[in-house]
């Protein structure tokens, strides 16, 4: 099966589970194509003032909940979103993310993979974090 990025818009929706409204829609299109790396609720928001913002919350749930989007945790306080670029749905276990402390922003490093960790005996990992904080090319030069 093609990677969720291959496909149309609609496709990538209806193979997720995701039944496909006209605001989600907008909102995945908007997020795929418009939003580059790492965002947050406000992005979203400020790149589609005419939906209000429990819908918007609502749908980034609903592209969460289907592994279209993943939740970053980037010590900043303010829960960001990043579109999925991995084909398995255990996507939080091996992906990295840069984060300038000084601008804030997150980026993803979707080519590059968090190393196995040996876990114990019956330990199930559910979800990993691994952020790398530093200063950014642009802040750098600033």
């Amino acid at each position: 099966m093609p990677h969720h990025l291959e496909l149309s818009d609609e496709q990538s929706l209806s193979n997720a589970g995701v039944r496909v409204t006209a605001v989600r829609l907008l909102v995945w299109r908007t997020v795929r194509r418009t939003l580059a790396g790492a965002f947050g609720m406000g992005d979203v928001e400020r790149a589609l003032p005419t939906v209000d913002r429990s819908t918007l919350f609502r749908t980034l749930a609903t592209l969460t909940d289907a592994h279209l989007l993943h939740v970053i945790d980037d010590g900043s306080g303010a829960q960001k979103y990043c579109v999925c670029h991995l084909d398995d749905t255990r996507h939080c276990l091996g992906h990295v993310h840069l984060t300038c402390r000084v601008c804030h922003r997150t980026m993803c490093l979707t080519g590059v993979t968090i190393p196995p960790v040996a876990l114990p005996d019956g330990f199930e990992a559910e979800q990993a974090e691994y952020i790398v904080k530093g200063i950014c090319t642009h802040c750098r030069q600033a």
